[in-house]
């Protein structure tokens, strides 16, 4: 028998004699000991940007704006507990609102529902029938009435047309998963009927295929041989084969073996990886990857050992990508990420880690977010079982571990993925121009297909069953949630852009579906939708009528720090950052970031590169004296992701290193490419060098890194002693233009940003609610941070009575220039903040 090396681990095969007789796949299969890389031309970006819509759209004649607005209760100002304004000269007033105060909320601009939008039912002929699975001691309630967004939000009675419409969508399909498929429960786990199942006597292989006219199954096990194993297909499209033991009782395909299926199709004769696959991988100098059947000895499976963290009140998530988690330009791998990054993760304070470029992608430069093989974690890192090792080991140190998945779109590749692997252009996708994403270049699922419901909604179970995974955070759900993807469109708020004919209604209803099936199965899994619109109801239950998300990504916060970034700091308007920062739905909750991977791609800037530019080349070691833009770079650089930690939302991310400002960007290795207008884009020579992540910088001690990578630990720290992100009580007491101040409660604690270049203020007054005495508890300007120490912590502060910034009590305070202080109540004082130096 002949092996082959993969990550540590050997795969038998067929000798290198036996060669596939397909179509362009000739030539000797064996894989060698380590793994390449497919580097094809596919566009990098995937940006959404704002512009006139090429569809013609309810919102096309709307006033283009690049922040995202969400309208909120008439007279208060937007935010997450409700507020009240109220204002005074120079000074801006929030006051918090009772939470069950609903019904007297009234929205503005609400207008009539849209002309009525409609929608096929799914074909009973489209419904696969291939027998139930026998239930799982799990449950999934019944839909609700659908009815409490209108107590939430009165404003959406004008639209209950449409909104009625949804959810009796998302009904039928309920109910016509019942009756065909036994429930929600056996529907999601498609797993377990398609692709390759082993059962006692044999090996069954099904595909859903309904454009293909015959198929066969080829692979090692029988020296890939189009006739020796020809499938049968049945009248929903559905081929099937059955492989029986060998006379010995092994398997007939070994553990290992690389596999495919050949397909007459309308295209011609093709060779597909198998959609359902559990692992693929590219050996060296090949084009495509090969299918590999994935079933180890039940002595070589991994067996998780630690139960599954509870789901923490308030998020702190550190963003973060296997391959790139190396200090040294390699692609890193699973085992290493396990026993490395993780504890830093720990170590640093965050609670979850969100995992990017799970599912297998050919394309290394796509970040992940072109998939080819979406049951397939990706084979660049090492095996299925590896990652259940990383997954385990994070349960160990009491992070939940988040997969960034990947269910707005797929690759347009035809060798590796789902793109024409029938032959035909409408198999997963739609066709025409609909299926095809013109800016992503990739194809887009039509959501209202059977078998594509089938597909995804076992696609996410799979993830969270068999690597326990503890939630996803969704890629691209704008794009799903709109027929123009949200490209070229400015949302301002008025529901008319979101309840019309631009609404794709069977992706909304498969977001509701794939929550609800979450939320029943997986009680305590996380989920978090990327949604730069602002949908009403996106993070209200299903059952009320909602689209049934945990947490909005509070997008608009990264576009306006980059926005205001470009600005002078005399420019700055302290009310415009609050009124970003608290711009969110009541009852929505929103995960806050003032940058994640987006804004470290090669073409853009991190925050600290728009700050300190080259100077963080030169000037970040201590035996070098600092520059005032480093000064105001790591001031600010501070600055910003408190207050962004401290009113941008209920859970809080950050990208791996952007914690020390990272001076690098992300590069991936890349070769020149040729545009089709004729435009060259050179590329880095395929070089790794910027696609890797400098942790020692931060970790140095006598570099200027290491300061802020400390304040980071200090900000989740805190949090995770005062828990304020879920705090109830928030309140802004002063947004002061003259002074540069903004301060504000959160919990018992009071924070005090001076973002003044120059001036200081000495007894400086800031209101509170409770009575005591106070003491800081984090300070950006301590020197273990990369400040001047110009404040005393020892000093301890009185409240006094007497009503300032329409708050009770306040005290007094020396506020220096570009710092942020957090004053704790001694009453309910923790143990104070002090990170101990990395």
């Amino acid at each position: 028998m002949v092996y082959y090396t993969v990550s540590g681990i050997r795969w038998p095969c067929a000798p290198s004699l036996y060669k596939s007789q397909s179509t362009g796949f000739h030539g000797d299969r064996r894989i060698s000991s380590r793994l390449s890389f497919l580097l094809k031309k596919e566009p990098f970006s995937r940006k959404i940007f704002a512009g006139k819509s090429s569809y013609e759209s309810d919102s096309s004649n709307l006033t283009v704006t690049a922040s995202e607005k969400v309208l909120v209760p008439d007279g208060q100002i937007d935010g997450s507990s409700s507020t009240e304004q109220l204002e005074t000269p120079g000074t801006i007033l929030e006051e918090p609102q009772v939470p069950n105060d609903a019904e007297s909320f009234v929205m503005d601009d609400a207008k009539n529902v849209d002309d009525e939008v409609k929608k096929e039912s799914v074909p009973l002929h489209e419904i696969v029938s291939i027998g139930k699975s026998e239930s799982k001691p799990k449950s999934i309630p019944p839909p609700g009435s659908g009815q409490r967004i209108y107590e939430i939000d009165p404003s959406l009675t004008g639209f209950r047309h449409h909104l009625d419409y949804r959810y009796s969508e998302y009904r039928r399909l309920r109910e016509e998963i019942d009756k065909y498929e036994g429930g929600l429960d056996a529907f999601s786990r498609g797993y377990e009927k398609f692709g390759f199942s082993r059962s006692e006597t044999g090996i069954t292989y099904r595909e859903w295929a309904p454009g293909a006219t015959w198929a066969a199954l080829i692979g090692d096990f029988n020296n890939w041989n189009p006739n020796a194993d020809v499938m049968t297909r049945n009248e929903f499209g559905v081929w099937e084969i059955f492989l029986p033991n060998n006379a010995d009782g092994s398997p007939p395909i070994l553990h290992g073996s690389r596999v495919k299926v050949r397909m007459d199709t309308p295209s011609g004769i093709k060779d597909s990886i198998p959609a359902w696959i559990k692992f693929s991988v590219q050996a060296p100098g090949e084009i495509p990857y090969n299918g590999i059947y994935y079933d180890p000895p039940e002595e070589e499976k991994y067996v998780f050992k630690h139960p599954q963290p509870e789901r923490p009140k308030s998020l702190r998530i550190y963003e973060s990508h296997v391959g790139m988690s190396s200090t040294e330009p390699i692609i890193n791998t699973y085992a290493n990420f396990r026993d490395d990054v993780l504890p830093r993760i720990k170590s640093l304070g965050y609670n979850a880690v969100q995992i990017m470029a799970i599912q297998e992608h050919s394309y290394y430069g796509s970040f992940g977010y072109h998939v080819t093989n979406f049951f397939a974690p990706s084979s660049r890192f090492g095996t299925p079982d590896d990652l259940k090792s990383l997954i385990d080991k994070a349960h160990e140190l009491g992070l939940l571990v988040l997969m960034d998945i990947v269910h707005s779109h797929a690759s347009n590749n035809t060798l590796d993925g789902l793109n024409m692997f029938d032959g035909t252009d409408s198999h997963y996708f739609h066709s025409g121009s609909r299926g095809h994403h013109w800016m992503w270049d990739s194809r887009l699922f039509n959501y209202g297909r059977w078998e594509v419901l089938r597909f995804l909604l076992s696609n996410a179970r799979w993830w969270l069953d068999e690597y326990k995974f503890d939630g996803f955070r969704f890629d691209g759900v704008t794009s799903m949630m709109y027929t123009h993807h949200g490209l070229q469109v400015a949302f301002t708020g008025n529901y008319n852009e979101y309840f019309g004919y631009a609404t794709d209604v069977d992706a909304v209803v498969y977001l509701m579906l794939v929550n609800d099936m979450i939320h029943g199965l997986f009680p305590e899994a996380v989920t978090i939708g990327e949604d730069v619109s602002g949908m009403p109801a996106f993070c209200i239950p299903v059952e009320d009528g909602g689209v049934g998300f945990d947490y909005r990504l509070h997008m608009a916060i990264a576009d306006k720090w980059i926005e205001i970034l470009q600005k002078r700091d005399e420019d700055w308007k302290m009310g415009d950052i609050v009124h970003t920062l608290t711009n969110r739905r009541w009852l929505e909750k929103c995960v806050a970031y003032a940058e994640s991977h987006d804004q470290a791609l090669v073409g853009d800037k991190t925050i600290a590169f728009w700050l300190m530019d080259k100077d963080m080349y030169d000037f970040m070691a201590f035996d070098r004296p600092s520059t005032p833009l480093i000064d105001r770079g790591i001031a600010l650089h501070k600055m910003i992701r408190l207050i962004t930690m401290g009113l941008g939302g209920e859970g809080y991310l950050n990208f791996m290193g952007n914690e020390f400002g990272h001076p690098e960007w992300i590069d991936f290795p890349r070769g020149d490419q040729q545009l089709s207008n004729g435009k060259a884009i050179p590329g880095n020579n395929y070089s790794y060098d910027k696609c890797r992540r400098r942790f020692d910088l931060g970790d140095a001690d006598y570099l200027r890194y290491h300061g802020m990578q400390e304040f980071d630990k200090a900000m989740q720290h805190l949090e995770e002693a005062y828990g304020f992100m879920t705090s109830e009580h928030q309140y802004i007491s002063r947004k002061d233009e003259g002074d540069r101040i903004i301060v504000f409660e959160r919990g018992n604690l009071v924070f005090v940003f001076n973002f003044h270049w120059n001036n200081s203020y000495s007894d400086y007054r800031v209101g509170c609610f409770k009575p005591g005495k106070y003491k800081i508890v984090l300070d950006s300007d301590d020197a273990l941070f990369g400040g001047f120490s110009r404040l005393s912590h020892s000093a301890e502060y009185f409240s006094f009575e007497g009503r300032y910034d329409n708050r009770p009590r306040s005290f007094m305070v020396y506020a220096p220039s570009r710092t942020a202080v957090v004053y704790a109540l001694v009453e309910d004082e923790k143990d104070e903040v002090e990170p101990v130096a990395s």
